[in-house]
């Protein structure tokens, strides 16, 4: 696992789009795993200025979605579909039908997660996947107690985590309770795992990630398997870590050539 702080949002955005940008100019054909939330928008935001300034195409690549809400009406704009379609979508050049999610309005649920599991394997694999990571220390929608080996599910949120997304919903009880997501063997497969987090509240999440156990309790540990995983923070989200001024060094001395 790389462990990369930054002064700010702009240069965690910047160093993820350089490694989104080098992937599509090597690989065209990549597939993108997609996350929401707030932690993921400033890569989103970097990576349409990009493609407005010519530097980058998605005209040939493919995009899964991390997750989705159950129950959410098509038009509802914090539906997953909606927040990728407006943030990223919408603002570059990806072919019609090139980015997918789980439906999470579909009569039978159980065969929808198969389904997408299936079409993710069809599509070649993820290349690489940007993700968040909860205060709880969930990633996707992997509550704590998820099994590390799940696959695409139905999971029921827990009520910090409808909490923490109410700033997302007017009124804020319409928070659904259960969602579509990924597993954790699922996002394991991805080939680079590129996780965002950025201010105070995710401080304690990142240091179990990052150097606690590897745990069901902070689903997000489950990084610490992968043979390709970074982690991007600003300097609140690294507060807690008791090796920051090592991650700092290692990164200021690492090779232009190597990139991420």
């Amino acid at each position: 696992m790389e462990v990369i702080i930054l002064p700010d949002a702009g240069s965690i955005g910047r160093l993820a789009a350089d490694a989104v940008v080098a992937l599509l100019a090597r690989k065209p054909t990549a597939v993108l795993g997609l996350a929401t939330g707030s932690s993921p928008l400033v890569v989103y935001a970097e990576l349409s200025r990009r493609y407005d300034a010519g530097e980058v195409t998605f005209s040939r690549s493919k995009g899964f979605l991390l997750d989705e809400y159950v129950g959410l009406p098509p038009e509802h704009p914090q539906r997953y579909r909606s927040v990728i379609r407006r943030e990223l979508e919408d603002q570059v050049d990806f072919a019609p039908g090139a980015i997918t999610g789980p439906d999470g309005l579909a009569d039978d649920l159980p065969a929808v997660c198969a389904d997408y599991e299936r079409a993710i394997v069809d599509a070649g694999g993820v290349d690489l996947q940007l993700l968040g990571v909860g205060s709880d220390g969930h990633v996707a929608f992997n509550e704590p107690g998820s099994s590390l080996s799940s696959r695409t599910r139905i999971k029921t949120l827990t009520a910090r985590t409808r909490s923490d997304n109410e700033r997302f919903f007017e009124p804020p009880d319409e928070v659904p309770h259960h969602v579509l997501t990924q597993g954790l063997g699922t996002i394991l497969e991805a080939r680079h795992l590129v996780l965002v987090a950025r201010g105070p509240g995710k401080a304690p999440a990142v240091q179990q990630l990052v150097e606690g156990p590897l745990s069901a309790i902070c689903p997000a540990s489950v990084l610490q398997l992968h043979p390709h995983a970074t982690v991007l923070l600003d300097d609140e989200a690294a507060s807690l870590l008791t090796l920051a001024g090592y991650y700092r060094e290692t990164y200021a001395g690492k090779p232009d050539w190597q990139g991420l």
